[in-house]
């Protein structure tokens, strides 16, 4: 447990203030800063679930540029939407923002509403996007606990147990009751996880510029190296898959993927999973073949390229061949339409990972 010196209130107003004054100085100048606009707030939580900040930023700035406020959203058409999101992965959330703004716009919204019962009603809003928006964007007195702060409190109060255990994220939850500065949430919280971020770093943290490093019982008891205690990671399982890159004279076949795919609506070259001992060439022949109808004979080897989606490692081999001027139509099995696009279109379309590297090597 938290001995109760650490929260004495004399001592929480010390970190409090200290911290407020560290983030005044040192705070990275992130665009959705600048106005904290519910929307834009909004939009950078949910492009900031699994994804470094600086990346976020630079999607936020393109993302904003799009798509201004929560009625452009609405009105654009979901392919619009989930090009602007390429890269990003998790292309589910893109949606549910798309689902979110429709939803508000036809219900006479104008923007993101700041009650937390309503805001977990939206499609991809949970407990701490809920809180999040409503601390940062209406500076509401929400505590935050993302993986950031979790490692300062681990090191803070020195917590020697496993982040996932129910006792240590009892402790984290009332450390960040506690701790939670009632008259100045937005900048407090955003304090927390900027010094997660920026100074207690999961590896070699700067503790010699910490604010809090007097207060801090891991850097005391020299055990910051070993705070939190490390989590077992999952081992990646490889997945090995091969596509066909399919010219018809200038023209390049391209699918759409099924909607209830887990990358659906995105635009794919056929291909599948390899089956065991099945060599990329021929996995290449048989996928276009069961996805198509198209019988190949002959395809020429493109590029082999690597992505990694959560606890898998995908191998992408890709293969490129011609189709005759008059071979038939496809008979899609796979995908919801097809289209045939010049190669300096491609990049309208939005891809999944490995195809988009695809995508790039056939255009550099």
């Amino acid at each position: 447990m938290i001995e109760i010196e650490f929260i004495h209130p004399h001592t929480v107003n010390e970190i409090r203030n200290r911290l407020l004054a560290w983030f005044a100085q040192y705070q990275r100048p992130l665009p959705w800063r600048t106005t904290y606009r519910p929307y834009h707030v909004w939009i950078a939580e949910i492009m900031g679930q699994q994804t470094q900040m600086e990346r976020v930023a630079m999607y936020f700035l393109r993302w904003i540029e799009q798509f201004p406020d929560l009625a452009a959203v609405a009105a654009a058409p979901e392919q619009k939407i989930l090009k602007a999101w390429e890269g990003l992965g998790y292309y589910t959330r893109a949606r549910n923002i798309h689902r979110t703004a429709l939803y508000l716009i036809d219900n006479g919204a104008a923007d993101i509403p700041a009650d937390y019962q309503q805001l977990l009603a939206l499609p991809g809003i949970g407990p701490y996007t809920a809180a999040a928006i409503l601390s940062i964007a209406f500076n509401q007195p929400y505590p935050l606990l993302d993986a950031n702060v979790e490692r300062v409190f681990s090191r803070l109060a020195d917590i020697d147990s496993p982040l996932k255990k129910a006792s240590t994220k009892k402790q984290f939850t009332a450390m960040a009751d506690t701790l939670l500065d009632r008259d100045q949430p937005r900048q407090f919280n955003q304090a927390l996880m900027e010094l997660g971020a920026l100074i207690c770093t999961p590896k070699r943290p700067a503790c010699i510029s910490c604010p809090l490093q007097v207060y801090c019982r891991a850097y005391q008891a020299d055990t910051v190296a070993y705070r939190p205690l490390p989590i077992a990671r999952d081992k990646k399982t490889d997945i090995l898959m091969a596509c066909g890159v399919l010219y018809k004279e200038d023209r390049i076949f391209i699918q759409q993927r099924l909607p209830d795919d887990i990358w659906g609506g995105l635009w794919e070259f056929p291909g599948g999973q390899l089956k065991e001992s099945e060599t990329p060439l021929h996995g290449a022949l048989r996928e276009i073949h069961e996805e198509t109808g198209w019988l190949l004979e002959r395809l020429d080897v493109l590029a082999t390229v690597t992505h990694y989606y959560t606890r898998y490692r995908v191998t992408l081999h890709g293969f490129y061949g011609t189709l005759h001027p008059s071979c038939p139509e496809p008979i899609l099995t796979a995908a919801s339409q097809y289209a045939w696009v010049p190669l300096n279109q491609l990049h309208q379309y939005p891809f999944p990972a490995g195809h988009r590297q695809l995508v790039h090597i056939l255009c550099s």
